[in-house]
């Protein structure tokens, strides 16, 4: 198979982890009559990274396999070269410094639905992500209620500049992530720390509330970052005057910037919305029950965790939902938004199945049947909670991101490779999902 001689002969020039970023996701289709291989992508924005840091070594891999008279075709708009004049890279790449959406492979400006009642803060921060260095857009703060997108543009921010500079020079997390980075480690090296990043991206800001030192050293960073003209982006739930707790140095440096409200998603978008996660699920619903879904739940977040309950029934019943099914799921979870589930709730239903202790799955331990716990409970925090590789890295113990990339890639080939993986998955996300905590 091609794509397997050409990973092969790739390997002598590249490490596998860089092979996991950039060549694994490919989708490579060689056409021998036409002469002719063609390159699909798994979303836009992986094509434009792609693009910039991995093309050179892409097309003189395939130069060395198959030769120079195999036209390589981007159906996604890559432009290369014509087919007999594909060179290798005058220069030796330099190691890649990113993975394609290293903040979370959902989270892209592409996939964001909206319509007309919030383009602004879509064009907005499109903006900010080209122009990280100019003041006009720095800070760059989304507000509004939770469930209304916030969290997605802060993300979808953090790819765009992790592809620009690199994952390592982007941080991107909630407030109370960024309290407990500092409760681990001595605070004037944590300042250092972040101050080498070249973007901060801070969700969460109105749980600023209760960590009082936080809002003391967020302000130390924030002349840092906008004297050296590094972007900044802030995402709470509400509005600005929701934020009256907020010293004022602080809060009046929030808005030197542009500030965006993102209005609740209109009935078209939360319908849009439900097609493309049932896409994402490999999920059919019947067009009355997409309505139904759209119209009694008006939140994002409130959707994506009601799908997953219809998906999670869905596998362990094998079959599409009944009506009177999902109006029971609806009945259950009509009370308010769904409940987040914990990381730690799925590392003790995964420590729990394979007779292991969270301890273990938290550990270096190879053990086999301890490495495939943790493998599968990193691809439920994916699933579920919507981790990035470097949060779930962190999250398991200080693991590279790596690392994550290739648990959550391996339990996802094995569901659709073995049928027991895929039950278990389908049983260890209900079990998840119904945790009465």
């Amino acid at each position: 198979m091609l794509q397997q001689a050409l990973r092969q002969h790739l390997r002598q020039t590249c490490s596998e982890q860089e092979l996991h970023q950039w060549f694994d996701p490919l989708d490579l289709r060689l056409d021998d009559a036409q002469q002719r291989l063609e390159v699909r992508f798994p979303h836009p924005h992986f094509a434009r990274w792609f693009e910039a840091q991995a093309l050179e070594r892409f097309t003189a891999g395939v130069r060395d396999v198959v030769g120079t008279s195999v036209a390589l075709v981007f159906p996604e708009g890559i432009k290369t070269t014509d087919r007999s004049t594909v060179q290798p890279p005058s220069q030796p790449p330099l190691a890649s410094e990113s993975v394609a959406c290293p903040f979370g492979a959902a989270f892209t400006f592409d996939a964001f639905i909206t319509n007309r009642k919030n383009q602004f803060p879509l064009a907005a921060a499109r903006e900010a992500a080209r122009n990280g260095h100019q003041r006009t857009y720095n800070p760059f703060v989304l507000c509004g209620a939770s469930g209304n997108g916030k969290t997605h543009l802060l993300r979808a921010l953090a790819n765009e500049l992790a592809a620009l500079y690199g994952t390592d020079a982007v941080f991107c997390g909630s407030a109370e992530e960024l309290h407990d980075r500092y409760n681990t480690e001595e605070r004037l090296a944590m300042r250092r720390t972040l101050c080498a990043h070249r973007a901060l991206l801070l969700d969460d800001l109105h749980r600023l509330r209760a960590l009082p030192d936080l809002r003391e050293e967020l302000t130390a960073l924030f002349d840092h970052f906008y004297d050296h003209g590094k972007q900044m982006a802030f995402a709470y739930a509400g509005r600005l005057s929701d934020l009256d707790f907020l010293e004022a140095p602080l809060r009046s440096r929030l808005e030197l910037g542009l500030i965006v409200d993102l209005k609740e998603p209109d009935l078209d978008v939360r319908v849009r919305y439900i097609h493309a996660r049932c896409a994402a699920l490999s999920l059919q619903l019947a067009r009355e029950h997409v309505l139904t879904l759209a119209q009694r739940c008006h939140e994002f977040r409130h959707l994506s965790g009601l799908l997953l309950k219809v998906a999670a029934y869905r596998d362990m019943v094998g079959r599409d939902i009944l009506d009177r099914e999902l109006e029971q799921i609806l009945r259950n979870t009509d009370s308010g938004p769904e409940r987040a589930v914990a990381p730690d709730t799925i590392i003790s239903a995964a420590a729990e199945h394979f007779g292991v202790t969270p301890r273990d799955i938290l550990s270096d331990k190879r053990q086999q049947h301890i490495v495939q716990a943790r493998q599968v409970a990193m691809f439920l925090c994916r699933e579920l909670i919507g981790s990035s590789f470097p949060a779930l890295g962190r999250m398991f113990g200080g693991k590279d991101h790596s690392t994550a990339m290739y648990a959550v890639k391996k339990i996802k080939k094995l569901q659709y490779d073995n049928k027991d993986m895929h039950a278990l998955v389908a049983e260890l996300k209900r079990r998840c999902l119904n945790h009465d905590g």
